[in-house]
């Protein structure tokens, strides 16, 4: 099989069928139509072998992240999914490769309909295994999440589990072992399998002063929010939320250090105004849990407080120095 055979057997209609693409897969260039008055919304984001994943990871849980971390991105923002391009360098192009790319695009396709997403483009070429996924969007003006909008008072917010996917990750590599078959599962899953908060960024326009999705670890990432809205962050990790299965793996201080600096979580941290709680309960009911872990407060920088007072340092991750 060469290259244009395989994109037109994987690609070619994978994800959502949209009315607004007019020409996907297959040209030099997708054209596709905003929303009328609304503003795009575009990130991108490159998965590497080895450095992103695993490389004996599934290949369907690979194609499912590569468009989650894009997807995370713009629930950050508040906005609306929409288009996708997909940018694959593979090693060869053989019959494992193939059986590779179809279950690829089996794990990317089946989340792109989960969110409507269109794949309409894309480049493939030969070398090391990488994944480069662009991801577009779209936020009405004046409605879209910053990091630069926090401010002193505001209380510190999260979704779901983070530290999940950091253990489960842990788990992946041997670094950990877990005597429970059930929550070693739910831990590898939270890595494999990432559930980008969109609706969630949705319904925190105009509620949220604040937010950025989790990548690096929690405390990193919230310490470049709070950098951009040139305010600091107090957070107290008696208040940081803990699943069942990361209790169960993790004594105190490695699950407070899974949770503020493993990464992977593409959990969604926001700010909100003390006196919005009530709107932001109920805005929020019935879906993903929503935690207060902290509130902004003037000295710049991100303190992360023990139930004794005592702070607790956490490094996150930065591609550069941890290479």
């Amino acid at each position: 099989m060469g290259e244009f055979e395989a994109i037109d057997r994987f690609f070619a209609r994978l994800g959502a069928l949209r009315p607004d693409v007019l020409l996907g897969v297959g040209d030099d260039a997708a054209l596709v139509v905003p929303p009328p008055g609304e503003l795009l919304a575009l990130c991108a984001d490159t998965l590497v072998e080895g450095v992103h994943f695993p490389a004996d990871l599934d290949p369907a849980d690979i194609g499912w992240r590569s468009l989650a971390v894009n997807l995370s991105d713009l629930a950050a923002m508040g906005a609306k999914p929409a288009w996708a391009l997909l940018a694959l360098t593979l090693p060869r192009l053989d019959e494992a490769m193939e059986d590779w790319l179809e279950a690829f695009a089996r794990g990317f396709g089946a989340l792109a309909q989960l969110h409507g997403v269109a794949l309409v483009g894309g480049d493939t070429t030969r070398g090391p295994l990488a994944i480069t996924v662009q991801l577009g969007g779209h936020v009405p003006p004046g409605q879209a999440l910053l990091r630069s909008g926090a401010r002193v008072g505001d209380l510190v917010y999260v979704t779901g589990w983070p530290g999940d996917a950091a253990a489960g990750l842990a788990l992946l590599q041997g670094r950990r072992e877990c005597a429970s078959r059930a929550d070693r599962a739910a831990l590898e899953t939270r890595f494999r399998r990432p559930d980008p908060r969109v609706a969630v960024g949705l319904k925190l326009r105009g509620l949220a002063t604040a937010c950025i999705d989790i990548s690096d670890g929690l405390a990193q990432d919230l310490g470049r929010l709070v950098a951009a809205s040139g305010v600091g962050a107090r957070l107290r990790t008696a208040e940081l939320p803990r699943s069942r299965a990361l209790h169960a793996l993790a004594d105190e201080l490695a699950a407070v250090r899974f949770t503020l600096g493993g990464g992977d979580d593409y959990e969604l941290l926001f700010t909100v105004p003390a006196v919005r709680t009530p709107l932001l309960r109920a805005t929020l009911a019935g879906m993903v849990p929503c935690h207060c872990i902290g509130e902004v407060v003037a000295a710049p920088g991100v303190r992360c407080l023990d139930a004794a007072g005592q702070e607790i340092q956490v490094a996150g991750w930065d591609h550069f120095r941890q290479a």
